[in-house]
C-alpha cells in the first residue's frame, strides 16, 4: 500500500534518444486527489515523460515512484495501477460501444457482474445509455474520447493519465469534456494532464510548464498569474517562454 501523500513523485527524470534528449532532470511530486496540469508547445517532451510514468518507455536516467511503485522494478504492477489515454483515439471504431467497453473490461480482468455494473455507470456518465450499441465510428469525437476517459477508468485506478486528451475536438466538446475530468477528480483521482491548450491550465490545480525537455515554471495558475503580472495563462506561457529565449 502507498502511504505516501504523493501519486507520482519523480527526481532528475531524463529520456535521451541517441544525442537528442527529450526530457531533460525533470523533477516534481503530484499530490492524491491533484489535477496536474503539464504543458508546453507540440515537441516539448510532454508524451516522453507520461510515457515513462505510465512504464511504456524506460528513463535514460533518475528516479519515480508512481502509485508508490517504481518505474525501473514494477512496471507491471503500474500498468495495474494507472488508467492511460493515448492522445489517438484508443478505441475500436467497428466495434459498438458496449463491445469496446467489454473489450477493455476484459483486459483489465473484470468479472462480468463488476463490468455490467461500471458499464452501466460509465454510460451514463458519458450520456451514451441510449447508444450503447451503436458503433463507436459514428460518434462525434467528443464523445469518443468522454468514452476512451471512462474505459481507462473500468479498472478503477487511482492515478489517470491524459496525454493531450482534447486535441481536435471544438471548444464546447472541451468544456465538456473537462467536466467529466472534475467529475474523475472528485471520485478521489488524481489526474494527470497534458495539454497545449493554454486555457485548460485554468482548469488545473496546478500545472507545469515544460520546454524543450526542461521544466521551467512549476505552481497554481492563480500564483503564476500574479508572479508575472498577467491576466491568462496564455500570456504567462509567452512570458515565460520568450524570457528563457533571452538567457
Amino acid at each position: 500500500m502507498n502511504n505516501s501523500s504523493f501519486a507520482v513523485e519523480m527526481t532528475d527524470l531524463t529520456r535521451r534518444f541517441g544525442k537528442f534528449t527529450a526530457v531533460d532532470k525533470v523533477s516534481f511530486n503530484v499530490k492524491k486527489g491533484e489535477i496536474f496540469g503539464f504543458l508546453g508547445a507540440n515537441g516539448a517532451g510532454k508524451t516522453t515523460l507520461i510515457r515513462m510514468l505510465c512504464g511504456i518507455l524506460t528513463p535514460s536516467s533518475g528516479q519515480a515512484i508512481v502509485a508508490g511503485y517504481d518505474i525501473y522494478k514494477q512496471t507491471e504492477q503500474i500498468k495495474k495501477n494507472i488508467g492511460y489515454m493515448s492522445q489517438k483515439f484508443s478505441l475500436y471504431d467497428d466495434l459498438t460501444i458496449s463491445e469496446n467497453i467489454d473489450f477493455f473490461g476484459g483486459i483489465y480482468g473484470l468479472s462480468s457482474q463488476i463490468l455490467e455494473e461500471r458499464k452501466n455507470d460509465l454510460l451514463m456518465r458519458v450520456g451514451l445509455t441510449d447508444f450503447s450499441k451503436r458503433l463507436t465510428k459514428d460518434l462525434p469525437l467528443g464523445f469518443k474520447q468522454r468514452l476512451a476517459l471512462g474505459s481507462s477508468l473500468l479498472h478503477d485506478p487511482p492515478i489517470i493519465f491524459l496525454d493531450e486528451p482534447t486535441s481536435g475536438v471544438d471548444p464546447v466538446a472541451r468544456r465538456s469534456f473537462w467536466d467529466l475530468i472534475y467529475e474523475t477528480c472528485e471520485l478521489g483521482k488524481t489526474v494527470f494532464v497534458t495539454t497545449h491548450f493554454m486555457d485548460e491550465a485554468e482548469y488545473c490545480h496546478r500545472v507545469s510548464i515544460l520546454r524543450d525537455g526542461r521544466l521551467i515554471a512549476l505552481d497554481n495558475p492563480g500564483a503564476l498569474k500574479k508572479r508575472y503580472n498577467k491576466p491568462s495563462m496564455q500570456e504567462v506561457f509567452v512570458h515565460i517562454v520568450k524570457e528563457k529565449d533571452l538567457e
